[in-house]
């Protein structure tokens, strides 16, 4: 019979989960060549704006196989309704046989992208922290700096947004949280004052540009998960020392860096893949003084590990 795993049965399931040591696994496992990921499926809407994505792959000569659904429509709180929503489907890859259907309205997908945020930063942000500064005051505007802490030290965050009430409400709950934590309408009070940045945003068009950016700064990009989106000026990347990207593959078809290619600022060559580089310290960041991207798209290795190990926490 096939198991039905509704939303607060996943969040307890989650509390005895280190998502971000799965989550690098599968990285490396997707670097190496042993990770089967198809094309992603996605559908953008118009009126009102949204997506769905339809992401899907396997782990080599594993138990089991994933399709994740997951959509984003972000008109939606006005209508006091989520923004996010999804479900994961666990097939056994012996037999081709449904096995889970996990309704986790999104949430997964949301803690294995702040789980991918926090390990860009573990090996590609400065080693002292100045300042977070964070592009979006929605979910992932929350959850990255939720999960850096288990990364780096610092509680000090400044957040752009482009609604002042949603700004408000930001600022009250993450003092709730612990965080010290100023917001803006202006992209210079962040870039002007942080070393780490994080864009997470649906914007398609650039909110920081190249003359914006100091010496030392790393920025995680993870809004730009379609071709239409971009949160970065190209010429960020053409100037940064190193662009580090999920999937090579995916990146070149989506993303800062499908942008940055599009544009003629940077080639092929200057991406390294996540898994490559978190295997090789040569490949992560020198020096105080670089200036890193890590362009995040999003790849289904990261559903795949964050939906078997709730399978597996319950069996």
């Amino acid at each position: 019979m096939v198991k039905v795993v509704k939303l607060e049965e996943i969040k307890q399931i989650l509390q005895n989960i280190d998502p971000i040591e799965l989550i690098e696994e599968g990285f490396i496992a997707y670097s190496q060549g042993k990770v089967t990921v198809p094309p992603v499926g996605e559908m953008i809407f118009d009126d009102p704006p949204g997506e769905c994505h339809i992401k899907y792959g396997f782990i080599k000569q594993d138990d089991y196989f994933v399709i994740k659904i997951a959509s984003g429509f972000y008109d939606n709180p006005k209508i006091n309704l989520p923004a996010y929503d999804g479900l994961m489907l666990l097939f056994s890859q012996k037999t081709g046989q449904l096995l889970s259907v996990l309704l986790d309205e999104g949430h997964l997908t949301n803690i294995r992208t702040a789980s991918a945020g926090a390990i860009a930063a573990k090996y590609m942000a400065p080693k002292e922290i100045k300042r977070i500064g964070v592009f979006g005051a929605g979910t992932h505007g929350r959850l990255q700096p939720i999960y850096l802490q288990k990364v780096l030290n610092c509680k000090d965050i400044i957040t752009w947004g482009l609604n002042r009430e949603e700004l408000e409400i930001y600022e009250k709950d993450m003092k709730e949280l612990g965080f010290k934590v100023q917001t803006t309408q202006n992209p210079e009070d962040i870039t002007s004052t942080c070393n780490l940045i994080v864009t997470c945003t649906p914007s398609k068009k650039p909110l920081i540009f190249e003359e914006q950016i100091n010496e030392g700064t790393h920025i995680t990009a993870i809004g730009s998960d379609t071709p239409e989106k971009q949160e970065l000026d190209s010429a960020i990347l053409e100037k940064a020392d190193r662009v580090i990207v999920d999937s090579i593959e995916q990146c070149m078809l989506r993303g800062e860096s499908f942008k940055a290619m599009n544009n003629g600022m940077i080639k092929k060559e200057k991406m390294v893949e996540l898994g490559n580089m978190m295997m090789d310290k040569d490949l992560q960041r020198q020096s105080e003084d670089e200036i890193t991207i890590v362009d995040l798209t999003g790849v289904a290795v990261q559903d795949i590990q964050i939906t078997k190990a709730v399978w597996e926490a319950l069996n």
